[in-house]
């Protein structure tokens, strides 16, 4: 076995909110190192493209149309990667929603509820189903869920997200608390601002982005391909002692 053992051949993956941007690089990125692919996604026109690219690089994927706030298609989710895929070996919750921009006072309550049941109710489910499904073939697994360093720098225009995002933090460190004795591990990636139609509105304000861009050691913004790496290492053996762990990815924003 190489001592940076980044294989990924003979597992299955389900990632979701895989349509598109930060979901469909990192769905690439597990096929490219040998893994099939379940593509979650609430529309499901971009999943059939990222399905075409990866039958291209020789694995499987199937399309699964699923709206994350909805616990019965969570399961469902579940039980067709296991029916068509064979077993699942890793989950990627990648899904989420910002449907308020502005102050956290102005959140409604239709608003608030949407970015929880989206953003961490849906995680904690689907990783609880995803758990069994590994607990059936006895052999681990490992679950990468994706947060912001939203979740550890308050903002005054997307507060209700930040909060979130936070709790996915936490959620990831009691998961992998929890489950390391089942051999899954848990960890998390927290992206800076990304360049993705999901963030477009803060990387299209000329005064947020050249504020993020200032702040960064590296002096630019980030491009989605430059988070599947990290996703592809937390799920492979080259990080089998590693879990509860948040890697942040954010050109050094943070430092």
């Amino acid at each position: 076995m190489p001592t940076a053992d980044l294989s990924l051949s003979g597992k299955v993956a389900i990632v979701t909110g895989a349509s598109r941007g930060i979901g469909r690089s990192i769905a690439l990125g597990l096929a490219e190192h040998g893994a099939d692919v379940a593509l979650a996604a609430r529309k499901p026109e971009g999943l059939e493209e990222a399905a075409g690219a990866i039958a291209k690089l020789g694995r499987r994927a199937i399309v699964v149309p699923t709206n994350v706030r909805r616990i019965d298609e969570l399961q469902a989710l579940v039980d067709r990667t296991q029916a068509e895929l064979g077993r699942v070996d890793f989950l990627v919750n990648n899904a989420a929603t910002n449907p308020s921009f502005g102050a956290i006072q102005d959140m409604d309550e239709r608003a608030f509820d949407m970015i929880m049941n989206t953003n961490v109710k849906s995680v904690h489910f689907l990783s609880n189903f995803a758990r069994a499904a590994m607990l059936r073939h006895g052999q681990g697994g490992a679950i990468v869920n994706v947060s912001s360093i939203g979740g550890f720098r308050a903002s005054d225009v997307i507060g209700g997200y930040s909060v979130t995002k936070a709790a996915v933090i936490m959620l990831t460190q009691v998961q992998a608390k929890t489950w390391g004795a089942d051999r899954i591990r848990v960890n998390c990636i927290a992206p800076g601002l990304i360049r993705t139609e999901f963030a477009r509105a803060l990387w299209e304000d000329e005064r947020i982005a050249r504020g993020t861009i200032a702040e960064s050691a590296l002096r630019r913004i980030g491009e989605p391909d430059e988070m599947a790496g990290a996703v592809v290492y937390l799920c492979s053996p080259a990080a089998s002692f590693v879990t509860g762990q948040t890697l942040v990815l954010d050109g050094g924003r943070l430092l």
